[in-house]
């Protein structure tokens, strides 16, 4: 049986199902992450726009969560 505040909750706030693939994500990478953003960028799978895109979004997150 699941909780109607909880997933009222997880309507209003989208971030905790991004949380959560991010985790995901986080305990399945291997690799050093400047290498493969650059290998992304190299190949034209990633433009360089939305790589800044991504580091605008990167900033904002920090600011939120108080990381320096």
């Amino acid at each position: 049986m699941s909780n109607p505040l909880f997933g009222m909750m997880q309507n209003q706030f989208p971030m905790n199902g991004m949380m959560q693939k991010f985790q995901q994500f986080s305990q399945m990478f291997r690799g050093d992450p400047k290498q493969q953003v650059q290998q992304l960028l190299n190949s034209g799978r990633v433009s360089q726009a939305q790589y800044n895109q991504a580091v605008q979004i990167a900033n904002q997150l920090k600011q939120m969560m108080g990381i320096r």
